[in-house]
Order: C-alpha cells, then structure tokens, then sequence
C-alpha cells in the first residue's frame, strides 16, 4: 500500500492518531460499496450497489469480464440464427452450485418464468420484454426473441437472468437469502453479512471456473466520498466507486495512480414535466434548453473529463455516428440566447408574465452547483428558477408521481444499446417515463430501429428516433457521466471501461 505524508493525512482524517497504515490481509480485497445491499436476491434488487455484489455470486449464461463486455459464463459460446432473434446457449458440463446441486439447462427457463411472475415483483422485468420465450434441451437453452437484439448476451449477463438456487427457493421461500452460506452460481458465496459495516464473501468450492484468484471478497458500505476517500487513505480499503472530484489534484499529488477517471455509459440531464404548465409548451422547453451552457458546465464546473451533451445516447454507444448534435448547437451564446427570447415571448412569456418555477434535485453538492449554474443561464431571459432539493428517495418518489417542474434526472445503462436510453421514453414506459412525454412518431420510430438486425442501419434508425426525442425537448441534456474510482497499488487486473463493470474474480493481488 501507499503511504501519504503523515501531516497531509492527519489534514484530510478525522481524528487521526498519528498511527501508520495496518498492512491488508493478503487474502482479502476489501471494496468500498456506495451503500448497504438492498436485496440479496438478484432479480428483487436494481440499485447499483446490490447488483454489484450479486456479479460476484450469480452467474448467467453469460457474464461481464474485466473490461465490461459480456462473454461465456455458464454457456461455452452463443449461436445465432439469420434474422438475429432465435439464440442457442450450449451449457458447460457437470455445473453445480456452490452447495453441489447440479444445473441444468432447464433450470433458465424456470428462472425466466420467475422473472416475469408479477409475484415476483421484479423491478427489473421490463428489460427482457423482448425475449419471447426460454426453452431447453438437455445441453442448451434456446432463447427466442420478438424482435432483434444484439445486445442480448450483454442483457443476459445481468443478474436478474443469471442461475438462481430454485431447489432451495421452493422449500425456503425468500427466507433462501438468509441462507450462510448463500447457495450461488458465480466465483463467491456470501458468508456473513453485518449490517452497515461488511459483507464477507468466500469462494464457491464448486464454481466451474476453479478457484477464484483471491479467497475473500469484503464489501463495506460507505455512503459519503469524503468518508470513503478518507477509508481508502487510511490503508483500510483496496478499491472504491467513487471519490469527491474536488480531491482529484489531492489523489494526484499525494497517491498518484490511485485514482481512474473513465467516460462511463450514463448521461446526465434535467427532465420536465410536460403534464402541466408552462412545460406543456414545446417553444418553452426549447427555449430553456438552447440557452444552457453545457459546454461550460461539463467542461469548467464538473471538470474530469465530462463530456457536454445534447442528447442522452452515449457518444461510445452510437460509433460510429458520435454524438447526437442539434443544428444550434454550435452558435455563439448572445445567438441562441436571442432564439430562446423570442421562443418564450411566443409562448407568452417576457417582462410582463415572467417564467418562474422550482428546479428540483437530490442532496448532493454536484447536483446544487448545476441547478445554480442553469438558473443563472436563464436569469438574462427574465426566467425566475428556484432550487429545491430534498433526500434521494424522496426526490424519484416525486418524480415518479409527476410532482415536479423541472427536475434532476439521468440515466445509468443498464446495457450498452440506444434503447436502453430511449425506451424509458417511449408512451408506454409507465412511471419510469419521468416527463410523461407521449409521442406516436418517436414510438414509431423506436420500433423501426429495434425492428432492424443490420448494424449499421439499426444505429443510423436509433439515431433518427433519439432525433425526434431531442427536437420535442421533454429534458435537457446537460452532460456524459464520467467514473471515478480508486483503486490501491496492490490491486492488479482493473482496467477502465465505459460500463465501470469490475468483478472481484478479475481482480487480484500483489
């Protein structure tokens, strides 16, 4: 491990005791989660840092490898017809899980129609709603599709999909998850779980892939960066998920190599309630929407890299179209801010019947520093934007509910495929459709696009269909996501990618 000047880290420690570093054990990696596990049953959990931890322990068909792309899990390979929607899955042989049951391939047909029960109440469900149907033989599964999918062994990677103990489910119910040692299917299996201090993983005795490079896993939840950067200062963990980005040059000058910032498949974006006035009116959402400065906000507020956007499909996930750019993007500010003036003064609004509503968002310091910056922007138009923010669950409850104005949004991919970012959009995506936006057309034209198994041709119709979304304006767009992790000198086998996917069995120690 590093060692850091002891005057610069009693600075940035509380209550430090001038005690150097304890050496880490030799056979544990200790990661830093964002947060507590929500649910240990993967197709019950959709917040990032329970699937992270169930990517050690469950394993689908296929899975994600060190640099985030999907590969052979417990399949050897895929096979895929011509017109790209019947898969074929050949299983490895003699699988078992990590309590020696075997696994077969009709288990994944099981696992599906579990998915989809409404019983189950999977948040995740949805994802598959392409997938026909899952059928078995006895050495593969067949999946079949509604339509074309070349991001279906990525989708299958997920945990929702991967091989789940149902032989203890059916005599345990839920009560399976308070199994120790967990019953799993990947490279770990949970052994103790302390309740907002660790969860301890062991290696699974009868994973296909041998044992594991390192013998335990241990996930501590930290919710804040600065506790979390001031933990992994501290010689007390190898890895964590994210770092206050005011640190960055600190990390630099003090623990240079540590810190990895990497475009990541997210975009950020602040979305309207188009159910209501002013923001059921086109010519006002447009006008809000030139008059953003994304470039200076990307680029000099969040810093690190971030890329400004003016649209919500990642630039890496369109190559090689790039970026989504309206015809005004590349005016000059006193330009787009008269277009905006004169759009609003169409739509009624100007000295005389000012503009003005609540810009909601989450705590969070970041999202305080854009929501001042956009009321700035929009001051010289005579727009009057207040800031509102509130805690995270309350805030996605009010957005769930449409009890907002203007609000905090943005999207972490679930797979790297345009659709997973336009779909949320489409008219009958439910509450997750934030702005309650409706549009025939961009439904249309969506359908086209995910009609299409070529390529190319697919990309260029996702194109048009993120097109029709950006010129209807139900948000703005305001910039990529970028990652931030910290990863300790002795950790070998992480490398940078854009879905921050980095699974413990990849990783080892020096």
């Amino acid at each position: 491990m590093f060692r850091i000047a002891l005057p610069l880290l009693c600075l940035l420690l509380a209550g430090c005791h001038g005690q150097p570093p304890v050496p880490l054990p030799r056979d544990i990696l200790i990661r830093i989660a964002d947060d507590e596990v929500k649910n240990l049953d993967p197709q019950k959990a959709s917040d990032l840092g329970s699937i992270r931890i169930a990517r050690d322990q469950f394993e689908g068909l296929t899975r994600v490898d060190g640099e985030g792309h999907a590969e052979p899990g417990l399949a050897m390979g895929w096979s895929i017809s011509a017109d790209g929607r019947i898969w074929r899955f050949p299983l490895r042989k003699r699988l078992r899980f990590s309590d020696g049951a075997p696994i077969r391939a009709p288990l994944f047909t099981a696992i599906f129609a579990r998915l989809r029960d409404p019983a189950t109440a999977s948040p995740n469900a949805s994802l598959y709603r392409d997938i026909d149907s899952v059928t078995a033989d006895d050495a593969a599964v067949t999946v079949k599709l509604k339509q074309p999918m070349p991001a279906l062994p990525e989708l299958l990677a997920l945990p929702s999909m991967a091989a789940l103990p149902l032989h203890r489910i059916a005599t345990a119910g839920d009560g399976w998850t308070r199994d120790r040692p967990l019953v799993t299917s990947g490279a770990y299996r949970l052994t103790e779980w302390r309740l907002n201090e660790r969860i301890r993983l062991g290696r699974n005795p009868y994973w296909h892939g041998a044992a594991a490079p390192i013998a335990h896993i241990e996930w501590r939840p930290v919710p804040d960066r600065l506790t979390a950067l001031r933990s992994f200062a501290a010689g007390e963990a190898d890895t964590s998920s994210d770092f206050p980005p005011t640190r960055l040059a600190w990390l630099q000058r003090h623990a240079p190599g540590t810190a990895h910032v990497a475009p990541y498949n997210g975009s950020y974006y602040f979305v309207f309630n188009m159910s209501k006035s002013p923001f059921n009116d086109r010519r006002v959402r447009q006008a809000l929407n030139m008059a953003v400065d994304r470039r200076w906000i990307a680029e000099r507020l969040i810093g690190l890299g971030t890329k400004p956007a003016w649209g919500i499909v990642p630039s890496a996930i369109m190559e090689p179209l790039g970026d989504y750019r309206p015809s005004w993007a590349g005016w000059p500010a006193a330009k787009r801010q008269d277009a905006a003036r004169r759009l609003l003064a169409a739509a009624g609004f100007g000295p005389q019947h000012q503009l003005s509503f609540d810009i909601r968002f989450n705590s969070d310091a970041d999202h305080r520093r854009v929501a001042v910056a956009l009321s700035a922007m929009w001051r010289p138009l005579g727009v009057d934007a207040h800031l509102f923010n509130s805690e995270a669950s309350l805030h996605f409850a009010s957005l769930r509910s449409h009890d907002f104005a203007l609000a905090r949004s943005g999207w972490i991919g679930d797979l790297a495929a345009p659709e997973n970012y336009l779909a949320i959009h489409r008219s009958d995506a439910g509450a997750i459709n934030y702005a309650g936006y409706r549009s025939a057309r961009f439904d249309r034209a969506l359908d086209q696009a995910m009609s299409e198994a070529d390529p190319r041709r697919r990309l260029t119709a996702m194109r048009k269909a993120e097109a029709l979304l950006m010129e209807d304006a139900p948000l703005i767009p305001i910039s990529y996501y970028v990652s931030r992790s910290l990863v300790a000198p002795r950790v070998s086998g992480w490398h940078d990618n854009a879905s921050n996917s980095h699974p413990s069995r990849t990783l080892s120690l020096r």
